[in-house]
């Protein structure tokens, strides 16, 4: 019987496989995997969202925002509608429950006293207002 012997020598090439390569390449993937598949997940759950509130806000009616000017201490104007300041809670409620963001923006001409416009603020807080912008005009 013959037994044949491995040569590493110059005559004797090298005869195993390196996988090192194959290794750093498998890994260098699943990192990327890693990364990339959140980033997947979450762009696609905002796409739908999108969606999905495109569709609500074309089936739901628009309501205009809420709009008070103080034209003096007596007289306001909501939404280009002028109203006497002690009728001011009844014309509010109806139309800051029918907004959609029970948002109302304020704003005050010259001339009008700060406890005016303090009390409209507080009857705009009352009547459900969610959020007051003051805006200067």
């Amino acid at each position: 019987m013959r037994f044949f012997r491995r040569q590493n020598g110059p005559e004797g090439g090298n005869h195993e496989v390196n996988v090192t390569p194959l290794i750093d390449v498998s890994l260098v993937l699943v990192v990327m995997l890693l990364l990339t598949t959140p980033l997947a997940f979450e762009s696609s759950i905002d796409v739908r969202n999108a969606a999905q509130a495109a569709k609500r806000a074309k089936e739901r009616e628009k309501n205009p925002r809420v709009e008070i000017v103080l034209l003096s201490d007596s007289t306001v104007m909501v939404n280009r509608a002028s109203v006497m300041r002690a009728d001011l809670s009844g014309t509010l409620r109806p139309l800051i429950d029918a907004s959609e963001d029970h948002g109302v923006v304020i704003s005050c001409r010259g001339g009008v006293t700060h406890g005016a416009f303090v009390n409209v603020l507080d009857q705009a807080k009352q009547c459900g207002a969610g959020e007051i912008a003051v805006v200067d005009k």
